[in-house]
């Protein structure tokens, strides 16, 4: 009889305790925190394996490794290989459409707008990159899109980031769906795939500053910020989705088509690792 009140005077109790916790709303995730702790991982990687190298160097690639290598690219951005493209890119950048406006009134603050992509659209639920707006704001206006890997829109790209040069990566992830790409991104990059078994992540962090053939592997910190490039490889300009191709393609894996949602993901988390760093496209390399 005892034990039956003792039950009976706390159960109660008991119930109210549980519905409170069935209740209490679950703590919001702050995704922008979890990913700031993976950048600052990835930067103290490199700042560790190159202590000799600054945090703001690693915007120029491969030659903020080498010496040698960065007084040959000094030498030639005196009279870069991609000034021409530049200059062709503004003329395309304003030329009228058939319906009289052009790609300048799609983008604000005279199309220095670098700093602004790639980012995470809320309502799309997807990873907009630069040369997806670009295409876009043309398909928009009722113009056919520019192939994607190089030509005009890289041209028109690259002018973008001339004039954008030194504004900062700051590429925010304010969501769920926005972490899930970033994920997305991050899995695509530690992932080995191709006949060779290797991942974006072997090569340009466990391998960056070593000899391959002629040439030095580049880090992975860095990578997004000087796209469009002028390859001597190419002989042209070309487009970050271009570089992602040849690197699978170097590795025996299939390319993802350009501007896929994995090669958007894969920016996407491969240019937040780079927060704090300046845009400086376009750029020159080998």
């Amino acid at each position: 009889m005892m034990k039956s009140n003792v039950l009976r005077r706390f159960l109660p109790a008991a119930l109210m305790a549980s519905a409170v916790l069935v209740s209490k709303p679950a703590l919001a995730v702050n995704y922008q925190k979890l990913v700031d702790a993976d950048t600052k991982t990835f930067q103290a990687y490199f700042l560790k394996e190159f202590p000799e190298v600054k945090l703001s160097d690693y915007a120029n690639g491969v030659y903020a490794l080498d010496e040698d290598s960065r007084k040959q690219w000094q030498e030639m951005e005196e009279f870069p290989p991609y000034e021409l493209d530049v200059e062709a890119g503004k003329t395309l950048f304003n030329k009228p459409f058939a319906n009289g406006k052009s790609l300048a009134s799609c983008f604000p603050n005279g199309g220095a707008v670098r700093g602004k992509y790639p980012y995470f659209d809320e309502k799309r639920s997807e990873v907009v990159t630069l040369e997806m707006a670009i295409n876009e704001c043309r398909v928009a206006n009722g113009e056919k899109p520019y192939a994607w890997k190089k030509g005009d829109l890289a041209k028109v790209s690259a002018y973008i980031a001339f004039i954008s040069r030194g504004q900062k990566v700051d590429v925010k992830v304010n969501s769920k769906a926005a972490y899930d790409a970033y994920m997305n991104g991050k899995k695509f990059f530690y992932a080995k795939r191709g006949m060779l078994n290797m991942s974006c992540s072997g090569c340009h962090m466990e391998y960056a500053g070593r000899q391959l053939r002629a040439d030095i592997i580049s880090p992975a910190l860095g990578h997004t910020t000087h796209f469009p490039v002028f390859r001597s490889k190419w002989g042209e300009i070309g487009t970050l989705d271009r570089r992602y191709a040849g690197c699978n393609e170097n590795i025996g894996a299939k390319p993802f088509p350009a501007q896929s949602e994995e090669y958007r993901d894969l920016e996407f988390f491969q240019t937040i690792m780079s927060n704090g760093l300046q845009y400086n496209g376009p750029a020159s390399r080998k």
